[in-house]
């Protein structure tokens, strides 16, 4: 067994017995215990860590903990300027693609609506949210920080806001999401790609309002919606909009 003193910043503190928040405070660690390891027994999430300072030196999260070692702790979103300090991996490479947890499905919806793979059904369980985001370097949104400290998760973001459109901004924010969205090219419904049809080709699927007075359409081949750039599409581009989500994109009603 080794001795450690820990400090954790800003919202870490959040996840921390109250005692511990705000303040240095010492810890017994396991032999051969990890940053992480001991992070996370402490009720953080590594998926919420920017930045490990180990006796001053940054760190990464594998690092084996010896006595005496301070070990101090920064959030994403810090306001500290770290500088060349290097912080730990946020994102995962290529294309940003997420997985929401069975508490999510408003934030799921919003981000497919913004055009982001988004896998949400609300009969996943843990094992299966892991499996998913292992596959395919998924990030796991959710708001249980114990999901968050699998083994499998390399990347994912404890969702702090309560509201779907409060989540939504939060989310653009950590992972700067705006010049990548691509709004309405994807099924709200089942996360299929949107394509361009024609009026003869739904017509029957349209009410008749909908016949009458509008032209242009998009359909989902997966679960045979028709979407089309109505009441409903208006007030979503404006919410799009208000977050610098480009909503020019697409069409969507339906």
């Amino acid at each position: 067994m080794v001795s450690a003193s820990f400090r954790f910043y800003d919202a870490l503190n959040d996840f921390l017995a109250r005692a511990h928040r705000g303040a240095t405070f010492g810890a017994v660690c396991a032999r051969n215990a990890t940053t992480k390891h001991m992070i996370e027994a402490l009720g953080v999430p590594h998926t919420e860590v920017a930045l490990i300072l180990v006796n001053g030196v940054s760190s990464g999260l594998e690092r084996l903990l010896e006595e005496g070692d301070r070990v101090a702790v920064y959030p994403r979103f810090s306001r500290l300027d770290i500088g060349p300090l290097a912080r730990l991996d946020d994102r995962p490479p290529g294309r940003m693609r997420f997985v929401a947890d069975a508490h999510l499905g408003g934030l799921a919806r919003l981000l497919r609506m913004a055009g982001f793979d988004t896998i949400y059904r609300n009969t996943l369980d843990d094992a299966e949210i892991e499996a998913l985001a292992g596959d395919a370097d998924r990030v796991v949104l959710t708001r249980d920080r114990a999901l968050l400290m699998r083994r499998g998760i390399a990347f994912g973001a404890y969702v702090r806001a309560l509201q779907a459109q409060d989540q939504l901004r939060e989310i653009v924010a950590r992972y700067d999401l705006a010049e990548r969205a691509r709004p309405f090219t994807l099924c709200l419904h089942c996360n299929a790609p949107l394509r361009s049809a024609g009026k003869a080709e739904v017509f029957e699927r349209l009410p008749p309002a909908v016949r009458a007075s509008h032209d242009a359409f998009s359909a989902c081949d997966c679960c045979g919606r028709v979407f089309w750039k109505g009441s409903h599409w208006q007030r979503m581009a404006a919410m799009l909009a208000a977050m610098d989500l480009d909503p020019a994109r697409g069409a969507m009603e339906g």
